[in-house]
C-alpha cells in the first residue's frame, strides 16, 4: 500500500503578476514553481505553507491570508510514495522577495507564465488557480516529464 507525503504549494500574486521561484537544488531543480514543501511534524498545513514561503523567498504571509485553491495528488510510476499537495494563493504578504539557497524568485505577468520551464501538470491546473476556482486533481507521472494519467475536478 502506498504512503503519502503531505506538502504545500503557494502562489503569491499582485497586480496581474504571479511570483515563481527557479528551483536551484533538490526535487524539481531547474523548474519554475511556487513556494512550498513538506509539512513538518507538529505544524498545520497552513503553518507549513507560511514557513516554506519565508524560508524560500523571504516573504511573510499570515496563515489567515492564504486562500485554499486546490489539492493535487501526484503519483510517480514505480514510487510507492504519493505526494498530496495543498495549493494556496495569497495577494497579502510582507517584505520583498529575496534569493535563497533553494529558490530564485521572479515576478511573471499572469499571461506570460513560463509553462515550458515548469512541471508538465502546471499548465493544466494553473489557469483554474488564476481564475480563483477551487479544484482537486490527480496526476500519474512516468519520470518527471511524462503524464500518463490525469484528472481535474473543479469544485
Amino acid at each position: 500500500m502506498a504512503s503519502r507525503k503531505v506538502l504545500t504549494l503557494v502562489l503569491l500574486r499582485k497586480d496581474g503578476q504571479v511570483l515563481l521561484g527557479m528551483k536551484k537544488r533538490g526535487f524539481g531543480k531547474g523548474k519554475w514553481n511556487g513556494f512550498g514543501g513538506k509539512v513538518e511534524q507538529g505544524e498545520t498545513i497552513l503553518e507549513a505553507a507560511a514557513r516554506e514561503v519565508s524560508e524560500e523567498c523571504g516573504l511573510v504571509v499570515k496563515t489567515e491570508d492564504f486562500h485554499e485553491t486546490g489539492t493535487i495528488l501526484f503519483e510517480f510510476k514505480g514510487d510507492p510514495v504519493l505526494l498530496e499537495v495543498h495549493v494556496f494563493q495569497s495577494s497579502k504578504f510582507e517584505g520583498s522577495p529575496v534569493e535563497t539557497d533553494e529558490m530564485r524568485p521572479q515576478w511573471f505577468k499572469e499571461e506570460e507564465v513560463p509553462f515550458s520551464e515548469m512541471w508538465k501538470d502546471d499548465e493544466l491546473w494553473f489557469p483554474l488557480m488564476l481564475q480563483k476556482k477551487k479544484f482537486d486533481a490527480f496526476f500519474l507521472f512516468e519520470g518527471h516529464e511524462k503524464i500518463l494519467e490525469q484528472k481535474i475536478d473543479v469544485l
